[in-house]
């Protein structure tokens, strides 16, 4: 009689290799022989190839002459008649099991009233069964579904399903899991179970902005979070951090001025990027939502968040409300980015990525142990065929169900480059102007290190942006030390970077490598969702100046990310001194905490209009976003200034603008400076009160005074 006791283990490693691991404590630790069993009743003798001794047992790797078929259930008998199952192992993580199990074709469901079909990728279950509910979620008995090719689990139900809650229970080394769909478009409160849908029902008129962006550096950038933009008492919305309060109009604060997204329109940018919007953990749906999350732990990806919507527990809600948010914004003539999170799941053990395929969407390190570059316990592994192919119909799902601009990566260099390319290939294919960008940090992954989808490797990554560390640390001093000053704070230790990167990052000269090969590559900014607001650095860097003061320094810094090469990035309310009161990392923290408040945006109305002065100037001169770097090599030529004074001319730009030359200073000292002109007849746009397109004054001598801390520009 063989008894079941699983008294050792065994896991298919390779296609044909089985490794078995007998306790000490078990004979020993010995056996001499291992028969591999078919629940059929069929068996072959296992090949002992290498017996290794560890502290606690023995490792046995065997192989065997038939490989055994992924998806069936086999047994290893060893020499004492003892019977344990065969689990499925490292095999999964090995080219010929990608290579063999890729699937093509859609997967998640398909409806109509007459039919919806089931489709899920689960190659090493041995059973799967779709469970069904009610839209009262009234349970019905699980259905078993049946393997197709390339490990595919499918089903057709006869009979309209619509807003019926589903799972899939799916078996996998004898352990039977629940499973929500990796590409479920619609959920119910708090993301338990899928829901079906009709997205035909949810689809608005595909309203597209007018003017048209040729580069992306025609682009401005400004990121808020779909609660903080409306969640302060004077915001003037009615419907306050949810999907259709961002998409209010003509809204105002207590002393009549725009704010909300007519505020964004008058401002002048020309993206909103809305931190994480698809469903993610850190905030109960079901509750008062007095909780407060970021979007970076991520459930459901192609499903928006329910935390948004005027009623989480309708599945339409939510996906309706966004609609119509993305809408409204286009017919104000702007686009949306979207912070999407691709590196990592919330908790890996718990997502259904790990209950459907276990050990296969993530990394792992040499010891056979998740790793964790993205520093929340799980990494992503985009470089495997499945995995890249669900990031790949995530993001065009969202591009062509709910028609985003583009998408900002988060933690981008946990990404393959490979998976990237990809992503912009397939973008292209449906629209070539949806901007892609992203956070290109070195990331302590186990993923080859000319394969990271990071800085390094901009090269291999064309027409993809990343987020410029160099241009804020330059500018604003260290984001990782709080007392480090940067340019725009008078530190010279930064005054040659600072010229680099106002450039674009890119080479000026053979002798100059350059950050990035192309300016579109490059996204300037000094401060974002993450760390210190810049309010705030300057608050414990520059104590010791006058309030006032240390607002031109903002004002400074706000003009360099503006009228730098390369696109703009501003975080919402940097133009009006946001602050989070000296709190370095709120991605949890309270609504008095994050908000934007629309009360300091009305105190500092000299400082936002100069913000739109700047913008103004950027977006009527092409000079000031030169689209490639050949360009920028041959048209911007840096003048002769005493440190810490930064000059530069733009000449021969005539073609870009009204404008034939253009001439930009920067100085972040206390002092005035003379500086004597190229030439007389100089319009002055831009001083250290006022920006805009009309002339202040026009310098007839020749000679010009640049006042403390201030940023000038003069044209002719």
């Amino acid at each position: 009689m063989i008894v079941i006791d699983r008294e050792f283990q065994c896991y298919l490693d390779q296609v044909n290799e089985i490794t078995i691991l007998l306790p000490k404590t078990y004979y020993g630790g010995k056996s001499s022989t291992f028969t591999l069993e078919e629940e059929e009743g069929s068996s072959q003798q296992l090949t002992i190839k290498e017996q290794l001794e560890l502290d606690h047992s023995i490792k046995y790797i065997c192989s065997c002459e038939k490989e055994p078929e992924i998806g069936r259930q086999y047994w290893i008998v060893d020499e004492h008649n003892c019977r344990t199952d065969l689990q499925i192992g490292a095999v999964i993580r090995t080219r010929e099991f990608d290579e063999r199990f890729f699937f093509k074709g859609e997967l998640g469901f398909q409806y109509s009233k007459n039919e919806t079909t089931f489709k899920i990728w689960a190659p090493t279950a041995t059973n799967v069964r779709l469970k069904l509910a009610t839209p009262d979620e009234v349970e019905e008995e699980p259905i078993n579904m049946k393997r197709e090719q390339q490990g595919v689990w499918t089903i057709s139900i006869n009979r309209d399903i619509e807003s019926y809650r589903y799972s899939f229970l799916v078996c996998v080394n004898l352990e039977w899991r629940e499973a929500v769909d990796p590409y479920a478009v619609a959920v119910n409160e708090n993301g338990k179970l899928g829901v079906i849908v009709d997205l035909s029902k949810t689809r608005l008129e595909n309203v597209r902005p007018s003017r048209q962006l040729e580069h992306p550096v025609d682009c401005i950038i400004y990121e808020t979070h779909i609660r903080d933009f409306t969640i302060h008492k004077n915001s003037g919305v009615t419907r306050k951090g949810t999907y259709l309060g961002a998409g209010e109009l003509h809204t105002k604060g207590k002393k009549g001025t725009l704010t909300g997204l007519s505020y964004i329109k008058e401002l002048g940018v020309t993206h909103i990027e809305f931190l994480p919007f698809n469903d993610f953990e850190g905030v109960d749906e079901s509750g008062e939502k007095q909780e407060y999350n970021w979007g970076y732990n991520p459930l459901h990806f192609n499903v928006p968040d329910g935390s948004y919507s005027t009623n989480p527990a309708d599945p339409y809600s939510r996906i309706k409300e966004l609609k119509q948010l993305i809408q409204t914004i286009h017919q104000e003539d702007l686009r949306v980015i979207m912070d999407v999170v691709y590196n990592h799941v919330y908790i890996r053990e718990e997502s259904a990525f790990e209950k459907i395929v276990p050990g296969y969407f993530f990394r792992h390190d040499e010891n056979g142990m998740p790793s964790n570059g993205t520093g929340v316990g799980n990494d992503i592994a985009s470089e495997r065929l499945m995995v890249r192919k669900f990031i790949v119909d995530s993001v065009t799902f969202w591009k062509r169900e709910y028609h985003i601009d583009g998408f900002r990566f988060d933690l981008m260099g946990i990404l393959d480059v490979d998976t990237m390319r990809e992503i912009r290939n397939a973008l292209d294919q449906m629209d070539n102007k949806t901007m892609i960008i992203g956070e290109g940090w070195d990331l302590n992954t186990p993923l080859p290190a000319e394969k990271k989808s990071n800085i390094r490797n901009q090269r291999e990554l064309p027409r993809i942006g990343q987020f410029n560390d160099w241009f804020r640390d330059s500018i604003k001093g260290s984001t990782f030390n709080l007392y480090d000053k940067g340019y725009a704070l008078a530190n010279e230790h930064y005054y040659d970077s600072a010229k680099k990167v106002i450039a674009g990052s890119v080479s000026l000269s053979k002798k100059d490598k350059g950050l990035f090969l192309e300016p579109n590559q490059c996204v300037n900014y000094v401060e974002s969702h993450d760390n210190h607001t810049f309010w705030d650095k300057l608050n414990v860097c520059e104590a010791d100046e006058t309030v006032e003061f240390r607002k031109k320094r903002q004002k400074l810094a706000n003009a360099l990310v503006l009228l730098s090469q390369g696109i703009p990035f501003l975080h919402s309310g940097q133009e009006f001194f946001r602050t989070k009161n000296g709190e370095g990392n709120s991605y949890r923290s309270l609504d008095k905490v994050n908000q934007l408040d629309w009360d300091l945006k009305e105190k500092n109305m000299e400082y936002v209009q100069y913000v739109m002065g700047l913008i103004k100037l950027r977006k009527s001169h092409g000079a000031f976003r030169l689209p490639d770097s050949d360009l920028i090599r041959k048209h911007v030529k840096f003048l002769s200034l005493p440190k810490p004074l930064i000059g530069y001319s733009l000449n021969d730009v005539a073609q870009f603008g009204n404008w034939g030359t253009i001439i930009t200073i920067f100085n972040p000292k206390k002092e005035e400076f003379g500086v004597d002109l190229p030439d007389k007849g100089w319009n002055l746009l831009v001083n250290e009160s006022v920006a805009g397109l009309e002339p202040i004054t026009i310098i007839k001598d020749g000679k010009v005074t640049i006042m403390p801390c201030s940023c000038f520009v003069l044209a002719k």
